[in-house]
């Protein structure tokens, strides 16, 4: 079989997959109150079109690689939060800090004893080590299938553009369910508001997540970037911002800063990635 047809038959296999697991993943989300089944769906259907097509799992990128790049993996999303909510707090899209989120974690820490600061960066250390490993096996589900096998497929057959902008995409589309029935999101900004912001900051992190696995071959860069964004931005930036009547529309996966700032850095590594993959280009 002509290797290009049979990579369009590995690509519309996965989706298929995705898509049946997705009503399966949605409905437990109803029974479990959490998103883990959802995220682990994407797994499922990556394992069943390996089995499927005959592709050996280790095509998925399970090597590690260098302790550096995917320690640069874990700090670019908090570098990017770290940018974004610095600039909400200057600008007045909130401000620094909620003193009621850390009497919260003083009670559930049993730490009441303790001063604001101390607090904060214990609650910084837990998150950033134990919250990050437990979440490992759910963003390793969904990473698997978004990073392991849809990445590489479509650096067969298109460019590096091509590649962030799909990829990007169809990762976006499978957050928009969840947004659009108010499952995800906020209830102050517009639900097209939301979606384009939302959008954007999933193209961006996936055009910095895309061009890392490309260049390394490992799907631990994604798994490390998308739990690191995770827990820095809804464990710690966000809840230590005191919002106010505007904040919604800067603040978070929805608000324009984060996004913004992230288009920014993607559009560096897009930069690159267009000349490290030139190759690529000759596939489109």
């Amino acid at each position: 079989m002509n290797s290009t047809k049979g990579t369009y038959i590995t690509l519309a296999t996965f989706l298929a997959f995705v898509i049946a697991f997705y009503f399966l993943g949605f409905w437990l989300i109803f029974r479990m109150g959490q998103a883990t089944p959802l995220m682990l769906s994407v797994g499922a259907a990556t394992i069943l079109t390996c089995l499927v097509r005959k592709k050996s799992l280790s095509e998925l990128g399970w090597k590690w690689g260098s302790w550096k790049v995917q320690w640069k993996s874990y700090l670019i999303p908090f570098a990017i939060a770290s940018v974004a909510y610095l600039l909400i707090w200057s600008l007045g899209g909130g401000d620094l800090y909620n003193s009621e989120f850390l009497t919260d974690k003083k009670q559930s820490y049993n730490l009441s004893e303790w001063n604001d600061l101390s607090i904060f960066l214990f609650h910084l250390f837990l998150v950033a080590c134990i919250s990050f490993i437990m979440s490992i096996p759910s963003i390793l589900g969904e990473e698997i299938g978004w990073r392991g096998l849809l990445v590489p497929e479509l650096s067969k057959i298109t460019s590096f553009t091509g590649v962030v902008l799909v990829s990007g995409i169809l990762w976006s589309a499978f957050h928009w369910p969840l947004i659009l029935l108010g499952l995800y999101g906020n209830s102050d900004t517009s639900i097209y508001y939301q979606l384009f912001f939302f959008t954007l900051f999933i193209i961006s992190s996936g055009t910095i997540m895309a061009y890392i696995r490309l260049k390394t071959d490992s799907v631990w860069t994604a798994v490390m970037y998308h739990g690191a964004s995770n827990i820095f931005i809804q464990k710690v930036f966000t809840p230590i911002t005191i919002t106010n009547e505007n904040s919604s529309y800067y603040i978070d996966e929805f608000g324009a800063v984060l996004a913004l700032v992230a288009t920014v850095v993607a559009f560096a590594y897009w930069r690159i990635g267009v000349k490290e993959f030139s190759s690529l280009a000759q596939k489109t």
